[in-house]
């Protein structure tokens, strides 16, 4: 929870605006902190006053104090001066350092709820009881998920946090080794056009910052504390939707996946179906590097064939022998529209069974590779 040094520091801080030394010890008579030298043994007496029904007590020159947190002794305090002044500071140190040690409990508790909320493992009566507790708001909020290429390390969390986390209504956290998990509340934003730019901020700053690649993908807007959860499992479909339909995108909106979410939901077997009926019993061996940018290029020029010719620097005719070519080999005239969507269909549904191919071939590996260490 609180670390020494946060503690050390409190101590320091309240020595130099009163000038009595403190000492801070947890309730077996360890010492954590201390603004002065202290030569004797204090164990003993640190414990005997521990399981004494008195809050304070002056011994061996110094008042004592119980810190109490939560009706649980948690530290002993112990303020070395005679006198009403040390008193009245030992006081001040004990509501100081309990207010502390609340506000980081508060904190790691929110940690903690925001994950079981994001993962869905709280009932929902349970749910908004321990909000309240947190004093966390209703709101509008969405879930952003950071996936990191390669190893993640804590600067990314870091540097995420000192991003968001400094708005109390934005929660930063992790429940995997891959990403990191952002619940922004978007009650004074919300624009489409805005969640874009925040989500482009995201990456560059880790970029520029923490010095990893990213990927960001976000799910839609929620306004109940339940929903969390599925706008996180949306950012998680976008990702993998991204990877496969849209790979040089390095942000992905859940809401602008189009076709690639309803493609990616489809079984192995109806893909299988629907490939057999466009193409017949064997898909032709056409993706090669030339035709596939030829053919990305086509469509995004919405098959205009002057326009596709300008930008790939090639004659006109020398692109029409090229669409040709698929024509014959497919059956399928790109150049006309409904051709076109059908091949562009049956192009994102190959494209989802590689991966899926890929995807089971790396599990069977790890498997494997896990199965062989035991």
């Amino acid at each position: 929870m609180l670390t020494n040094h946060k503690l050390q520091v409190t101590l320091e801080e309240m020595k130099d605006i009163s000038r009595v030394d403190l000492a801070l010890y947890n309730d077996r008579g360890r010492l954590l902190a201390s603004t002065f030298e202290i030569e004797e043994n204090m164990e003993d007496a640190i414990c005997l006053f521990a399981e004494s029904m008195a809050e304070s007590q002056m011994l061996l020159g110094c008042h004592f104090f119980k810190v109490l947190i939560e009706n649980e002794l948690e530290y002993v305090l112990l303020a070395r001066a005679n006198g009403e002044e040390a008193y009245i500071i030992g006081r001040l140190a004990v509501c100081q350092i309990r207010n502390i040690v609340s506000a980081y409990q508060e904190q790691y508790d929110r940690n903690g709820f925001i994950q079981n909320v994001v993962l869905g493992n709280m009932l929902v009566v349970d749910m908004y009881n321990k909000a309240k507790k947190l004093h966390i708001e209703p709101a509008r909020r969405i879930v952003f998920v950071i996936e990191v290429s390669g190893k993640k390390d804590g600067v990314v969390l870091e540097t995420v946090k000192s991003l968001f986390a400094v708005v109390s209504r934005d929660f930063v956290t992790e429940v995997d080794e891959k990403t990191v998990i952002l619940v922004k509340d978007i009650r004074d934003t919300g624009s489409e056009q805005e969640l874009a730019e925040l989500a482009e901020r995201l990456v560059d700053n880790l970029q520029t910052e923490a010095m990893v690649k990213v990927r960001v993908g976000y799910g839609s807007q929620v306004d109940l504390l339940p929903d969390i959860a599925r706008s996180y499992q949306e950012a998680k479909m976008a990702l993998e939707v991204g990877k496969i339909f849209y790979v040089e995108d390095q942000t992905v909106s859940y809401s602008k996946l189009g076709i690639g979410r309803l493609i990616y939901q489809l079984p192995t077997s109806l893909c299988e179906m629907f490939l057999k009926e466009v193409f017949g019993e064997k898909i032709p061996d056409i993706f090669d590097e030339e035709t596939t940018i030829t053919i990305n290029r086509f469509f995004e020029n919405n098959l205009n064939i002057s326009e596709t010719a300008r930008q790939l620097y090639i004659h006109r005719n020398t692109l029409v022998y090229r669409l040709e070519r698929v024509e014959r080999i497919l059956g399928l005239d790109i150049r006309t529209f409904e051709d076109a969507m059908l091949f562009k269909i049956a192009w994102m549904v190959i494209s989802h069974m590689k991966y899926q191919r890929e995807l089971t071939r790396q599990e069977a590996k790890e498997e494997k590779g896990g199965g062989g260490s035991l």
